[in-house]
């Protein structure tokens, strides 16, 4: 009985360490969702003008470097770790997309969508 005592006090303890954050390093990066759009020529009320685009690979740029790519799931979605800056962002298919630049912020996950021009009009 001891001994699942001070099992469940070393979990509680390791518990409070991690929630403290001592020992861990913050990370910093970007989120969000690639779409693509608009899809139809003639935009429906009550229907989507625009869709997630899976398989898409963004590639973030800082000082004129290649930094880190990333590739969105089959929801379109990316998530990626960056150090703080500002940086450039393009696909790796040749296709008109806003926005073309995002800042990171030091320790936090920011939100930035993407959004490709179909050019149908």
């Amino acid at each position: 009985m001891r001994r699942m005592a001070r099992v469940a006090a070393l979990v509680a303890g390791l518990g409070l360490l991690a929630a403290s954050g001592a020992g861990a390093t913050a990370q910093s990066g970007l989120h969000g969702v690639v779409t693509r759009g608009p899809i139809t020529p003639v935009c429906i009320a009550g229907q989507p003008c625009s869709a997630p685009v899976p398989g898409a690979t963004l590639v973030f740029q800082s000082n004129g470097h290649a930094a880190v790519r990333a590739r969105t799931n089959s929801r379109g979605a990316y998530r990626i770790v960056l150090a703080p800056g500002t940086y450039s962002v393009a696909l790796t298919t040749p296709r008109r997309m806003g926005p073309t630049k995002a800042h990171v912020v030091s320790g936090r996950f920011s939100r930035v969508d993407f959004s490709i021009d179909t050019g149908i009009r």
